[in-house]
């Protein structure tokens, strides 16, 4: 879960210290992030994490591809001085200005980032910007309804009444309308870990970046 900032220190829940904790929650996130390292292509020669919270997925990302030019990104000065404490390439940056070169980059990881944004749209548009003619999107985003009766069930009160920050609850139907009116051609869309939305807890959507001739 995200540091936020509105909360005091004591109250906080931080993402790295719930998934040291194992269990079916550390399994589940690794799960989750294989689909996203399996949607990378294996040729891409730079990467970004948009929003890359405390690194957890992104060290995953620099574990798989070694070779190959790695950024993470994110507002919060919290979470990059815990990336760069596990060394990892992390950096502060504004997601409605990415100071990248357009079409820079070979594939974006935009996880669960989406529903915390003012201006969707218009992040969508910059990443777009940077992305590579036939650039990758990968975004996924959380089912939050079924995130709370979840922790409900496992009697994880603390983080059932906790609150992301979220702004808006996006749906499969939605995020796919959203990425087409945006010249992206979405290639998966899949729930996990069920197929049946209403029940899953995430959505996975792998994007690519449409030349803006294409209809």
């Amino acid at each position: 879960m995200p540091v936020s900032t509105a909360l005091q220190q004591e109250g906080r829940i931080f993402q790295r210290d719930q998934y040291q904790k194992g269990g079916i929650g550390r399994w589940y996130w690794d799960y989750r992030d294989k689909i996203i390292l399996e949607n990378i292509h294996k040729d891409a020669g730079v990467i970004l994490d948009a929003g890359c919270g405390e690194g957890i997925t992104l060290e995953k990302i620099c574990r798989a591809f070694k070779d190959r030019r790695v950024i993470g990104l994110d507002a919060l000065d919290e979470n990059i001085t815990l990336c760069q404490k596990h060394g990892l390439p992390a950096r502060k940056g504004d997601l409605y200005h990415l100071e990248m070169p357009e079409g820079s980059v070979d594939c974006c990881v935009l996880s669960e980032v989406i529903e915390h944004l003012e201006d969707p749209e218009a992040v969508l548009l910059e990443i777009r910007r940077i992305l590579k003619p036939g650039g990758r999107l990968i975004l996924v985003f959380p089912n939050d309804p079924i995130f709370k009766l979840a922790r409900l069930m496992a009697l994880k009160f603390k983080e059932a009444f906790y609150d992301p920050g979220h702004l808006r609850q996006w749906t499969p139907r939605d995020i796919r309308r959203q990425l087409e009116n945006l010249k992206f051609r979405v290639d998966v869309l899949k729930s996990v870990p069920f197929l049946f939305w209403p029940v899953s807890l995430h959505c996975i959507v792998v994007s690519t970046k449409k030349d803006l001739s294409d209809r």
